[in-house]
């Protein structure tokens, strides 16, 4: 079956030039539409005590999204509670870690964060058992996340904040759409809920992730295109894998839960990670360059930044130092100089003169 169009439940991406998903439009002209198919909705602050849940008693707090950041934060103003300043802080990756600079002063004493993968921060986490862990999530029983905390032995709450809510996919018909990709066990739901018969459809499906492979089997649905896997990384590239005829590979594990999260919580050492194999090279060359000047174009901001930064300091300093020598004229006592008394100087006496006279009338 041949794949012309494409249903992605996902957003569609910010800039679909630097998408992986471009090549796919571009050199196979494949139609994709971007349609996140559940929405993210806040529990309340009401249902949030009903868990008897003190965020002030914790020390530690494990995000696993950005999302989960903004619900925290949320939930903190709605309860009108502080957390200290030596509350430390275990982000999945780098990126959600840095994210966290639009709610608190950035410190890398206090931010942790893992390499790639989820378990690699259940290994930093691990260092850290002293701590009392808090988790901010969804509603959800179960999640690859709380699987690998478990295994790990980690003592933590979980704090669900928020929930995920099924989208109403009524505008779409199924069969304009030759494959679906599905990313989570929630968008799984949603699917099965807004068609119901989708197991009967003649239609490919796509899906990431171990999880939503099983939530896919749980309701009898074939999996047709399944990633990662060691030749097909990403969705992108097992979607042109498939168009093309090549095979798909082993799938990998999305969240290293398999045995490397146990070989290294019992010796206590990490061990490598295979690194995924890309099978077109000038695509591996062109991510690379993409990479490099992204790297370069952040560090030219932030040297901008810094530079804008020290000019904006110094004017002010410039400002204040001449707003201080004003002030301090101001104040300063003016000094009253005496008033200067005129003289007149009288005319010389010529007394020699009329000694001549006289003298010269004795004779």
């Amino acid at each position: 079956m041949k794949i012309k169009k494409i249903l992605v439940s996902q957003p569609a991406p910010a800039d679909l030039e630097k998408s992986p998903y471009r090549n796919l439009i571009q050199k196979h002209g494949i139609d994709i539409t971007f349609y996140k198919f559940f929405e993210v909705v806040g529990i309340s602050a009401s249902d949030f005590r009903r868990t008897r849940i003190h965020i002030g008693e914790y020390t530690a707090i494990i995000f696993n999204s950005k999302q989960s950041i903004d619900h925290f934060f949320r939930m903190l103003k709605e309860l009108r509670e502080t957390v200290g300043e030596d509350m430390k802080y275990f982000c999945a990756t780098e990126s959600i870690a840095l994210y966290l600079q639009n709610y608190i002063q950035y410190r890398k004493r206090k931010v942790f964060f893992g390499a790639q993968y989820f378990s690699d921060l259940v290994e930093i986490i691990g260092k850290h058992r002293d701590e009392k862990f808090l988790f901010p999530c969804s509603d959800e029983k179960q999640t690859e996340y709380t699987k690998t905390l478990d295994r790990a032995k980690i003592k933590y709450t979980k704090a669900p904040m928020y929930t995920s809510k099924a989208r109403d996919l009524s505008r779409f018909n199924l069969n304009d759409y030759d494959a679906i990709c599905l990313f989570s066990p929630v968008g799984v739901r949603s699917l099965v809920k807004n068609f119901p018969d989708i197991k009967d459809r003649n239609i490919i499906i796509a899906a990431f992730g171990s999880s939503t492979h099983a939530a896919l089997k749980e309701n009898g649905i074939k999996l047709t295109i399944a990633a990662p896997t060691q030749v097909a990384p990403s969705m992108a590239m097992a979607l042109e894998n498939h168009i093309l005829g090549k095979q798909q590979g082993s799938v990998i594990s999305l969240k290293g839960e398999s045995k490397r999260s146990k070989s290294s919580g019992s010796a206590g050492m990490p061990t490598k990670r295979a690194k995924p194999v890309i099978a077109n090279k000038e695509i591996y060359k062109q991510r690379m360059e993409e990479k490099k000047a992204q790297a370069a174009a952040r560090r030219a901001a932030r040297a901008a930044e810094r530079a804008r930064l020290e000019q904006e300091a110094a004017a002010k300093q410039e400002a204040a130092e001449k707003a201080a020598k004003k002030e301090a004229l101001k104040k300063a006592p003016v000094k009253k100089e005496p008033a200067k008394v005129k003289t007149t100087k009288k005319a010389p006496v010529k007394k020699v003169a009329a000694k001549a006279t006289k003298t010269k009338e004795v004779k």
